[in-house]
């Protein structure tokens, strides 16, 4: 139910970022800095701004990564996300130079970085810890890279200025970090990342340490620097609405694999296992069996008693995970007439209002509980359910994702 509280993924893209990112896309086309023209004029568009090849990593014997490949291309805002120890700050640093994989190679726009090390690489890496000399000012942080290429110190005052421009700083050349929030700490180190002009930014989880307010205005931030630029980001989290958001497209990682690579709304609507359906969003799980396959369609007795119907694709008989997400579910008092939707029994449970939509629980007969999404609207027309009131669960037969048990 903790992950059924939250308004569904899908919903959240599409009014977080989407709107965003349609009013930041012009500045792609618009007027551009020299810094934003130089950055944009590098590169192959049609070549892979970094590959992955036979990415194979062990610790001490134990499997980090298993064979990765991945193609990501120039310009991309790319996600690599999973749960602790999948892989994904191990794959960023293989990328990075910062581990040699044991077996593979990685390519950064074409050209191999076997045995090139980190500080001879076209990528610079942002850390969720900023890594800010403390002793210095936000100039001077932002500085030392060009100051270290041997850049004149009007170079660098130029390159400085334009960068903070960016990263929303200007005028806080002199300040030190201390004398910095949380989120200014962090447009500081992105912007000392930026200044060398990378081919491709690493970002491993670097708004963790922020709280959830700031975050989110950080995504969107991060979202338009990346737009304005264009330079390629990859970016690690572990959190799904964060990779949801901002991202072209997302990798899903297990146990150093790759699951699934896709955009967003392709890994939310389209999942190619249980794993990325469970790990992607709120879902209810009903376990059940295959009993009958038509051409299409395929009948399946759900563990809580009632046959429902699914997409058939390339089931065979056998136990199935039915996966619906909660805001593809509704509220019923009888069952529906028509036979391109499913229902199921049980009892309201419990009811919690969230600002922005009604998060219902019905208990099944069997025991099991499950949650449904209610718009505002929706749930004024329906009122009338109150706690133990027995309804029908009703939704889609489209909308049943199935997977054979164990995929």
């Amino acid at each position: 139910m903790a992950a059924a509280r939250n308004q569904s993924l899908a919903e959240r893209r599409e009014s977080d970022a989407d709107a965003v990112r349609d009013a930041l896309a012009p500045r792609r086309d618009g007027p551009a800095s020299e810094f934003v023209r130089r950055t944009d004029a590098e590169g192959d568009p049609q070549r892979p701004a970094v590959e992955l090849r036979g990415v194979s990593l062990h610790y001490k014997g134990v499997a980090a990564l298993n064979g990765i490949d991945l193609a990501i291309r120039p310009g991309e805002f790319f996600s690599l996300l999973g749960s602790s120890g999948c892989g994904k700050t191990s794959t960023l640093n293989v990328i990075g130079g910062f581990i040699e994989p044991g077996t593979g190679d990685v390519l950064i726009e074409g050209r191999s970085m076997r045995h090139v090390p980190a500080h001879r690489r076209p990528v610079n890496t942002v850390f969720q810890s900023y890594a800010l000399f403390p002793h210095m000012t936000v100039a001077e942080n932002i500085g030392f890279g060009p100051r270290m290429k041997g850049k004149t110190r009007a170079e660098i005052e130029a390159l400085v200025e334009e960068v903070l421009r960016l990263v929303s700083l200007t005028g806080m050349q002199e300040r030190r970090p201390n004398q910095l929030s949380g989120g200014q700490q962090q447009r500081v180190a992105l912007a000392r990342a930026l200044v060398n002009r990378p081919s491709v930014l690493l970002l491993d989880e670097p708004l963790g340490a922020l709280d959830l307010k700031l975050r989110k205005q950080m995504q969107l931030e991060l979202t338009r620097i990346q737009r304005e630029v264009g330079i390629t980001f990859v970016y690690v989290t572990h959190d799904q609405e964060e990779a949801m958001t901002m991202s072209d497209r997302i990798a899903v990682m297990d146990k150093g694999s790759v699951v699934q690579v896709g955009t967003p709304k392709e890994i939310y609507e389209q999942p190619v296992s249980l794993f990325v359906a469970d790990f992607i969003g709120a879902s209810n799980v009903l376990p059940g069996e295959v009993v009958a396959l038509e051409k299409d369609l395929a009948s399946v007795r759900l563990d809580a008693g009632v046959v429902i119907r699914v997409r058939a694709g390339v089931l065979r008989q056998g136990r199935v995970s039915v996966v619906v997400r909660p805001d593809h579910m509704r509220l019923a008092a009888s069952a529906p007439d028509g036979a391109w939707e499913n229902a199921i029994v049980g009892r309201i449970s419990k009811s919690a209002y969230l600002g922005t939509h009604l998060q219902v629980a019905v208990r099944l007969e069997s025991g099991q509980e499950i949650a449904i999404t209610r718009n505002l609207s929706e749930a004024e027309s329906q009122s009338s359910f109150a706690i133990s009131d027995p309804v029908h669960v009703t939704w889609p037969v489209a909308r049943s994702l199935c997977f054979a048990s164990g995929a």
